[in-house]
């Protein structure tokens, strides 16, 4: 039996992990892992990547950095998440403000030890990347189409902190990275017509709430269409092995999307929508493996 204030901390630790989304900074974690292995360090073995303490620190300061960005953002979003999600934030609430905040500065003070055992480069980076995602989530977010994009750049930020280390610059690399850029962005508006109702009232100058939902979706399309183009691309002009079944699969789930969207008015509905294009992130991340299937078995080996 756990005593009251084991039950306590246990409570604490679950709500911080939901603050942080802790799910969403292992995925982060892996797939910067599959993208120093299949692609940045192809001839390198398993061992040797995994290994390497330099790719460790930085990848604990990407992890560190986006986890208090969630916290910086919990923060400021609490008021408009109490009326989106109201049984979510009853979790995120076990954990005070000011504690959220002290954590905050905390962690951000390791980002900046975990890059300098990296390099006075990475040091300068991740400040830049901390101070972005402040000045995103303090002044930014509330504005239209400007605060989609920079939502969207600042997740696949950390990636390029993985290309800077191994100094490979594939345009096969900016080109998925643009895919992935794409799909974000329709996340970013599709959450916007998620959280209507809280935008409203709390006086976020968002697309859906200045243009409507009609034009909010009519842009997704658009995006959807410019996904498409990248994607037939990406199949025509780059050797991508397996990886061209995950391409040929997200083309399937982006016309569901499409589908799905020109019916969606609930909350729920919209939901949905967002789990189809977070799964469509997660295949992709882990489609990596596909590019070179052979070299799982030959770093083995």
């Amino acid at each position: 039996m756990f005593t009251k204030v084991q039950k306590q901390l246990i409570l604490k630790l679950f709500s911080m992990f939901v603050v942080v989304r802790g799910f969403n900074l292992g995925m982060i974690v892996v797939a910067q892992y599959l993208t120093a292995i299949f692609i940045m360090a192809p001839k390198q073995s398993f061992s040797g990547v995994l290994l390497d303490r330099s790719l460790f620190a930085l990848i604990i300061a990407s992890v560190v950095s986006i986890a208090s960005g969630y916290i910086i953002n919990n923060f400021y979003d609490s008021e408009k998440d109490s009326i989106n999600r109201p049984q979510q934030v009853t979790i995120e609430q076990i954990v005070s403000q000011n504690t959220k905040l002290m954590l905050y500065f905390v962690l951000n003070i390791l980002v900046i030890i975990a890059a300098s055992y990296v390099s006075f480069r990475a040091v300068m980076f991740f400040s830049v990347y901390i101070f972005g995602i402040w000045f995103y989530s303090h002044k930014i977010k509330k504005r239209p189409l400007i605060g989609n994009l920079t939502s969207a750049i600042l997740t696949i930020t950390p990636f390029f902190a993985i290309f800077l280390y191994y100094k490979n610059f594939s345009s096969l690399i900016f080109v998925f990275g643009f895919y992935l850029f794409l799909i974000l962005s329709m996340r970013e508006l599709v959450k916007d017509l998620q959280n209507l109702k809280g935008d409203l009232l709390q006086n976020y100058k968002t697309i859906p709430v200045i243009f409507g939902e009609k034009y909010s979706k009519l842009m997704i399309l658009v995006l959807i269409v410019c996904n498409v183009s990248v994607t037939v691309f990406l199949l025509k002009f780059y050797v991508l092995e397996r990886m061209d079944y995950f391409f040929y699969a997200s083309i399937s789930l982006l016309f569901t999307v499409l589908l799905l969207l020109q019916k969606a008015q609930s909350r729920q509905q919209y939901s949905r929508i967002q789990i189809i294009l977070k799964l469509l992130v997660l295949l992709g991340v882990f489609s990596i493996v596909l590019l070179n299937p052979g070299l799982i078995l030959s770093k083995i080996l």
